[in-house]
């Protein structure tokens, strides 16, 4: 990294260095503020930082309707990665799990007592919104709907999705059934790094089953074509809702609208936050992965010092036109004592502009640390008394 490095005068129990452009004078940093929206919630991320660009109630438990769907399709992505499933295996179609046809509802059209190949569900899942196939894949996985839900509720607490709760795999309407847009995001987000195999499926614009042709109902699809998911959602309680991504010139954002009057309306807010959100921040990363950002000192081990590296390049997504005012701190653990893994945390990174903090890594020991042998450790020891 093309930096200089000036160590800070700090108490023993801690250790700061920076690591940046040396101070100098820069224009103060604006962003047009988003767009006025008219919606129940909504919210704005970057992918690669995970950085909130914009929100409005964006923790707010809200009916989720078919964006439920979307931990439906997770699930069965994950089990098809660590081969539980496979693509071709049959999954059953029950009573409970067949679709009648309704207006009321969106199906796949399973046959009774039929069965569809698991990548056939996952496409009828993700593109036709099929409730059948969401419901049958369910059984498929856990015995039974509410079953399936306490899976969908134990990847949610995994995923870090503090304000949902589902009880469904469809997203029907249930009083206690609720996702907020920041966690809908958050999800999206592990669809579209854990489920890189099958995300491509997002973006597919029909699929014909059974002999029935159905579109995909994320109209970005059709109109923008650097919009490629996730998935709409419609009730009466819920409005038009949409969780979509889209990437431009490397640049991966994702956008959760919940509560609007129209899918038009849901279209159109979507987009203007995408154009507001490309246009106004922009993704630097001042720091490449296993560049040594400082020598941590370590206790009681057979080296006195270790080399803090991050493990990925160091991503933060700032206001355009300032990448060359950020700095970074790097934060050292105090006490960093033998024996510790290669890859153990020790410290973290820090990228601030203009004294705002912008994104921060953790970083990692280059190497394994043994541990000192006895008379080592007692002359290390001896020397700490009179420091």
């Amino acid at each position: 990294m093309n930096a200089r490095l000036r160590w800070f005068a700090q108490p023993l129990t801690a250790l700061t260095l920076a690591v940046g452009l040396v101070a100098a004078a820069h224009a103060a940093v604006t962003v047009v503020p988003p767009p006025p929206l008219t919606n129940k919630a909504y919210i704005v991320m970057d992918f690669d930082s995970g950085r909130v660009l914009a929100e409005s109630n964006a923790d707010q438990p809200l009916p989720p309707a078919s964006m439920t769907k979307m931990m439906t399709s997770y699930i069965v992505e994950q089990a098809l990665k660590s081969g539980r499933l496979k693509p071709t295996d049959p999954v059953h179609v029950s009573e409970y799990a067949w679709c009648r046809g309704t207006s009321a509802e969106s199906c796949m059209y399973l046959p009774l007592n039929s069965s569809a190949s698991v990548i056939d569900m996952l496409r009828g899942i993700i593109i036709q919104s099929g409730n059948d196939a969401s419901k049958a894949v369910a059984e498929h996985l856990a015995g039974n709907e509410p079953a399936f839900a306490t899976l969908m509720n134990n990847e949610a607490q995994r995923l870090g999705m503090k304000n949902s709760h589902f009880m469904n795999a469809t997203g029907l309407p249930d009083p206690a059934h609720k996702a907020s847009a920041r966690d809908l995001a958050t999800l999206a987000r592990a669809i579209i790094r854990d489920s890189s195999e099958y995300y491509s499926i997002y973006a597919e614009k029909d699929f014909t089953f059974n002999g029935i042709k159905q579109g995909n109902r994320n109209a970005l699809l059709y109109t923008d074509p650097t919009v490629d998911g996730l998935k709409t959602g419609h009730t009466e309680e819920a409005g038009y809702c949409l969780t979509a991504s889209s990437k431009r010139n490397g640049q991966r954002l994702i956008s959760v609208v919940m509560g609007t009057s129209s899918m038009q309306d849901r279209a159109d807010q979507t987009r203007a936050l995408f154009n507001w959100g490309f246009a106004n921040y922009e993704n630097v990363k001042p720091v490449a992965a296993g560049t040594v950002m400082a020598e941590a000192p370590v206790r009681f081990g057979k080296v006195d010092t270790v080399k803090a590296v991050p493990a990925q390049d160091v991503t933060a997504t700032i206001p355009r036109g300032h990448a060359a005012e950020i700095k970074s701190t790097v934060t050292l653990n105090p006490d960093l004592t033998a024996p510790f893994a290669k890859g153990a945390v020790v410290g973290k990174v820090v990228i601030t502009l203009d004294g705002q903090v912008q994104g921060e890594q953790a970083l990692v020991a280059q190497d394994a640390v043994e541990e000192a042998g006895f008379f080592r450790k007692l002359w290390q020891r001896i020397l700490s008394w009179f420091k």
